[in-house]
């Protein structure tokens, strides 16, 4: 068996032990990248280290130690309170209040990756007092920061506008982003109708103890008299977190760690509480799969998975198929680093070589196939999402459920194209 076959084996058993057991599977993942790597391909070892993805563990780090410190000093219990209030207390206007901040984030510069970082721990502490499930919050998250990702202005929304004018499909960054935010309200919509959103209407969002939120808390003046030095000083460090991040573009984990050293510095939060608050097992099993990922694409084994979907692609199929590709592969790729760069240059000349289809309709079908996806634990915004639950017992089912979630978009997207994306494209 060659190297390709090996590696994308590994990976398919790597998913199922993330399924089946209760082991870590980014330990498991590390385990097969070696194996596979070293001794099926004959790698370095180095080139099998090199494949850990360290920014990612330092985005995941950062972001997890700021909010850590915030949530061991009671900041973001007063935060979410006060998000909270601003809807009155009703717990079903939550999730589409965290989709429609993470959209408009993601829309205005920094992308999805960006948005998700600063949507997703606040609101899985709301989520948290307001006991709705991590599950529902971390869907409306994430289709909500992708939603807003192709916009013109958006990082991701330039990369996929100028890939495609190299392509000679320029000029439609309005079909590309309403394409995309459609596709992705259209799946938040579902999802909070099918995980009961819609069912919290009868009810006011309640703290775990005996009052409810919004309701018996002081008033507003009160509410920030009540928030201590250390408090204080943490959400000035959130505040200016958002806006250097949002408007200056740092790094959003290197920024992170920054604003965690200085809470920790000056006595905000308490270092070994905050430590010990970061999600280690869940950061370990999502750069653990990537190790993994990485030798999949050294070895030919993401080629070889596309070979086998991409042989079914006719001229009337090409929509739903070309959005199945690109949708499995952005479940454990990147989207706007791996997917969109690589796909959508070569659209001209597949559908040139099927004799037939809309190249603008398999453009379009790139960009919303790869991205319904990327609420998969094993992308971006699932991992930043899933780092960001308060309760580590919860990441382990919540990472499963993810992950078949992602799957089903890959195959939901790709209805969606082959029904919608032509019709779209001569609109």
């Amino acid at each position: 068996m060659s190297a390709a076959a090996w590696s994308l084996a590994a990976l398919i058993a790597a998913i199922a032990l993330s399924m089946t057991t209760r082991i870590n599977v980014g330990v498991v993942s590390i385990v097969f990248a070696w194996l596979v790597g070293v001794y099926a391909a004959r790698l370095p070892v180095d080139t099998v280290i090199r494949g850990f993805p360290s920014g990612l563990f330092l985005t995941l780090t950062g972001m997890s130690l700021l909010f850590a410190a915030a949530e061991t000093n009671g900041t973001l219990e007063h935060l979410a309170n006060r998000a909270v209030r601003l809807i009155g207390g009703r717990a079903a206007l939550l999730p589409p209040m965290f989709f429609a901040i993470a959209c408009a984030i993601s829309a205005v510069g920094p992308g999805a990756v960006s948005s998700v970082a600063l949507v997703a721990p606040l609101a899985m502490a709301i989520s948290a007092r307001a006991r709705i499930p991590y599950f529902l919050t971390a869907l409306m998250v994430a289709n909500g920061a992708n939603a807003g990702n192709l916009s013109p202005i958006s990082a991701v929304g330039v990369i996929a506008n100028t890939r495609m004018a190299q392509a000679g499909l320029g000029g439609h960054p309005g079909k590309v982003m309403a394409a995309n935010m459609i596709a992705s309200a259209l799946v938040g919509a579902v999802a909070y109708v099918a995980l009961g959103g819609h069912r919290l209407v009868s009810r006011a969002a309640v703290s775990p103890g005996p009052q409810r939120i919004g309701e018996t808390l002081p008033s507003e003046d009160a509410a920030i008299r009540s928030l201590t030095r250390p408090q204080r000083i943490t959400a000035g460090i959130l505040i200016t977190w958002i806006v250097a991040v949002v408007a200056f573009g740092l790094n959003p984990g290197l920024a992170a760690l920054g604003g965690a050293a200085i809470v920790i510095g000056t006595r905000a939060a308490a270092e070994g509480a905050a430590v010990a608050r970061v999600p280690w097992g869940v950061i370990l099993m999502v750069c653990g799969v990537s190790t993994l990922i990485a030798v999949l694409e050294a070895t030919g084994g993401m080629a070889l998975f596309t070979g086998l979907l991409a042989w079914l692609a006719t001229p009337r199929t090409i929509d739903g198929v070309i959005a199945l590709v690109t949708g499995a592969i952005s479940i454990y790729s990147s989207t706007s680093g791996v997917v969109l760069p690589a796909f959508l240059p070569t659209v001209p000349g597949l559908v040139q070589r099927l004799g037939g289809g809309d190249p603008l309709a398999v453009a379009l079908s790139i960009n919303v196939g790869s991205s319904l996806v990327d609420v998969s634990p094993l992308s971006t915004l699932g991992a930043l999402c899933l780092a960001a639950i308060p309760d580590p017992a919860a990441a382990q089912p919540i990472f499963r459920r993810l992950l078949l979630w992602g799957i089903a978009m890959a195959i939901a997207g790709a209805i969606i194209c082959q029904l919608f994306a032509p019709v779209f494209a001569r609109l």
